[in-house]
């Protein structure tokens, strides 16, 4: 039904908020940028000037290339077409290089890439089942999902102000959902693969699609209570998926194992030395972890259970990339974030193969995967809360419950950016386009829900609202203070630590949601 809606009159609706949205990005090109930007300056020029061999042992830049090789070739690409903007962009040497060229150019190839996620879209707001009728376009559910995804906050500002390609890799990530929902399993998992091989991040929801593939793919049929037909077993199925993973994976990584890089460039893509947390605090599990480490250090120095003299300063909280040891609490290792990140995970895969919902299912173990990722993962960017934001739209225009969820998650999530754009000019920008996206997510869900129960409780209300008092403390009041100077960690403790207090009570309350959730007799058929 979802898919009949968008074919009839969807076409027009859904190319005005592709364009507009376009427009507005190419309105953000003489934004701030991050260091991102010069990290895929390098990365072009390597690619275009080095063989094959040096690409994952170039080091001139402090930047070395440290993607998959997909993503290495995406960039040698792209350098054929920025030699024609600007030559000296390409020249390794060149560190920081930025001429108006230049920044025109990767803008501009940002907002390109980008038509592979509008066709995701299109293709995802056709699996919505459109059961709710409405006279209204606005309150249709695929035009509601269209605008959550096309014109989401965080992605906008990660991509096109702080720069990055995140838009095309989510696209690719969000056809493969697509294609899943569609029954067009083989589609689903060569597009997965694919992406696994532009950007290894998305390793995290690997076990979603894994579980899903083996449930609904390789096994063709279950029991009337929902029990998996173990003679239903396919081993052509099974095969398949094989050589698509074998496949994707000897294209990708084959050239380096010839060469004997495989090791060089592992060590590449998984640098454990980077320490647990970014230098901006993820608000995650260990956010929380390292609050109470400082409180708890804060007071041993009152009341002199510590030795001031063998505490590094602001050991945690210095914004630096490297291995810190705790100074109370156990200090964290890659190993311990690896066992909290499988233990996390476990539940949601063990619902989606005994608990099997089809693609509501999936998606569902998709964001928790996600998720738990997110909150215990090592060294988590604060930028990954997108990967479970971005699936959760899906089920966000469908279930009310699930739409509460996405407006605590959507909003602290989002919220967690702020500290990425911190140049006076962006201040404005991000304000504006954070509450015209938390106003649009608000009103529109709580209209297309509006005959049951409220989306939010009054608990979850203040704690949102409280965020407007947060965000004036650290931009205006903190920077007058003399505690600048003393404390300039204080804006990014608050903002991680609150933040991380409402990701955590979403990733919960989805949890529980789905762990006590009870499935219809014709769920269990299917």
């Amino acid at each position: 039904r979802g898919g009949r809606a968008m074919a009839v009159g969807g076409r027009s609706w859904f190319r005005g908020l592709a364009l507009g949205v376009s427009l507005l990005k190419c309105l953000l090109i003489p934004a701030y940028y991050s260091t991102d930007f010069e990290v895929h300056r390098n990365w072009l020029a390597i690619t275009h000037n080095l063989p094959l061999s040096q690409w994952y042992y170039e080091a001139t830049s402090e930047w070395t290339l440290d993607y998959p090789p997909f993503f290495a070739w995406f960039e040698y690409a792209l350098s054929h077409v920025a030699k024609y903007f600007d030559p000296k962009m390409l020249v390794i040497e060149n560190l920081n290089y930025t001429s108006q060229a230049t920044i025109f150019f990767q803008r501009l190839s940002v907002i390109f890439t980008d038509i592979l996620f509008i066709y995701a879209v299109h293709e995802c707001c056709r699996c919505v089942n459109g059961k709710r009728a409405a006279k209204d376009i606005l309150e249709k559910p695929t035009f509601i999902l269209a605008v959550l995804l096309l014109w989401n906050f965080g992605l906008l500002i990660v991509d096109h102000i702080h720069f990055q390609y995140n838009g095309f890799l989510f696209g690719l990530m969000l056809l493969s959902v697509a294609r899943l929902c569609q029954r067009r399993y083989l589609e689903g998992a060569l597009l997965f693969a694919v992406l696994l091989h532009f950007k290894h991040i998305y390793m995290y929801v690997a076990p979603a699609y894994g579980i899903y593939l083996l449930r609904s793919y390789c096994f063709t049929a279950n029991h009337a209570d929902g029990s998996l037909k173990w003679r239903s077993f396919s081993f052509l199925h099974l095969t398949l998926l094989g050589l698509i993973v074998c496949l994707v994976s000897a294209l990708s990584l084959g050239p380096f194992i010839v060469l004997g890089q495989l090791p060089q460039v592992m060590s590449r893509l998984f640098p454990f030395k980077r320490g647990l947390c970014h230098a901006y605090w993820a608000p995650n599990f260990w956010a929380l972890y390292n609050a109470v480490d400082k409180a708890l250090t804060v007071l041993g120095l009152k009341c002199n259970f510590l030795d001031h003299t063998k505490i590094p300063k602001a050991s945690m909280t210095g914004g630096l990339v490297q291995e810190f040891q705790h100074t109370v609490l156990p200090s964290v290792t890659p190993l311990a974030t690896l066992i909290c990140t499988f233990i996390s995970i476990l539940p949601s895969v063990f619902c989606l193969w005994f608990k099997p919902q089809g693609p509501r299912g999936f998606l569902q173990c998709l964001v928790l995967c996600a998720l738990s990722s997110f909150m215990f993962g090592w060294h988590v960017h604060e930028k990954a809360i997108l990967l479970a934001i971005l699936p959760l739209s899906l089920l966000s225009v469908q279930r009310a419950k699930d739409a509460g969820i996405y407006l605590i998650l959507t909003t602290t999530g989002h919220f967690s950016l702020f500290p990425l754009l911190f140049t006076p000019p962006e201040l404005p920008i991000k304000i504006l386009l954070m509450l015209l996206f938390t106003v649009y997510s608000f009103s529109s869900l709580k209209s297309l829900f509006r005959r049951e129960r409220p989306l939010l409780n009054w608990l979850e209300t203040i704690y949102l609202i409280q965020l407007v008092p947060l965000e004036v403390f650290c931009e205006f009041i903190f920077p007058l203070t003399p505690w600048k100077w003393h404390y300039p960690f204080v804006p990014l403790l608050l903002t991680s630590v609150y933040c991380a207090l409402g990701v955590t009570y979403a990733w919960l309350k989805l949890y529980i949601s789905v762990l006590t959730e009870r499935i219809s007799v014709r769920q269990k058929a299917e």
